[in-house]
């Protein structure tokens, strides 16, 4: 049997339930990804700081197991996902999905704030990933979704923090999957646009205090934008869940997927800005390479 016929044979016989990892499931759109993943059957292994928050949004179900994980801590890390194979032997889909928000103009965050959001929104996904990978190695399967953003994509005044933290997670899962394909193992990003979610609620925002009087009316208007738009988000974060199962199902999930109607604008705004900068100084750019040989 050759490897192809191997791999044919395995994707055929991909078991109906499967066995779901997600972090930051205790509120916001962990809790919905989790609900809908359970809807669809799968076995769920529900992860937050206070497993007992998390039990206590998604209810009694045989099928969930919550599990105590600090993405920020690689030991979490590792005893969240022997926990997970302990009780359901495999993890099939692992959702990278917790996350906070350090809001604030780039003079005005604090280095410490700075790094905690890279460590949460950026070694989070990369701590828990790298206990994950063992086990999707050697099921020879398995699929690494992470909940990026469009400020991935395009970054913005206010988001220096939280832009530096989804742009790294975007090299990085983009970078990781050659690496893992081999294996049977697939990745996606995902980045929504504006969702109903809790990201700008008091509990994951965090905005910087207002030191710098250059900045002051700025920060002032950028505050309250934000927050008056606590609530109103767009997005159904509900109906954004049940998109995930859905794209879990597929022999090959993208890579990337634009979460939101908003996101395809900015997904295609920003190829116009990249391919007009990439014009821009043509002759330029191309008159760079040694003379001769």
């Amino acid at each position: 049997m050759t490897e192809q016929h191997h791999t044919s044979e395995q994707k055929e016989t991909k078991p109906r339930k499967e066995v779901w990892f997600i972090t930051g499931a205790g509120r916001g759109l962990g809790t919905d990804i989790a609900r809908a993943a359970l809807a669809a059957g799968h076995a769920v292994v529900a992860t937050g700081r206070n497993p007992g928050k998390v039990s206590r949004a998604l209810g009694g179900n045989g099928n969930l197991l919550a599990v105590k994980l600090d993405v920020t801590d690689p030991a979490d890390a590792t005893a969240a996902v022997r926990a997970a194979v302990d009780r359901f032997g495999r993890i099939d889909v692992l959702v990278n999905n917790a996350g906070n928000f350090n809001a604030g103009f780039f003079e005005e965050i604090t280095p410490e704030d700075f790094r905690a959001q890279i460590e949460t929104t950026m070694f989070g996904p990369i701590n828990v990933t790298r206990a994950a990978l063992p086990v999707l190695r050697a099921q020879r399967s398995g699929l690494v979704v992470t909940i990026s953003s469009t400020a991935g994509i395009v970054g913005g005044e206010f988001l220096t923090a939280y832009a530096a933290s989804k742009f790294g997670v975007e090299g990085w899962a983009e970078s990781l999957a050659p690496e893992v394909a081999p294996f049977g193992i697939r990745t996606m990003i995902v980045e929504p646009g504006f969702f109903r979610t809790e990201l700008l609620t008091p509990e994951s925002t965090r905005y910087a205090k207002s030191t710098i009087e250059d900045y002051a009316e700025r920060t002032r208007q950028t505050v309250a934008a934000w927050q008056s738009m606590d609530g109103r988000q767009g997005g159904d974060p509900a109906k954004l869940a049940n998109a995930l199962v859905e794209l879990a199902q597929l022999d090959e999930p993208p890579l990337r997927f634009a979460a939101g109607a908003d996101a395809v604008g900015v997904f295609a705004a920003r190829a116009k800005e990249l391919q007009d900068q990439a014009d821009a100084h043509l002759e330029l750019s191309n008159s760079l390479a040694h003379d001769g040989a």
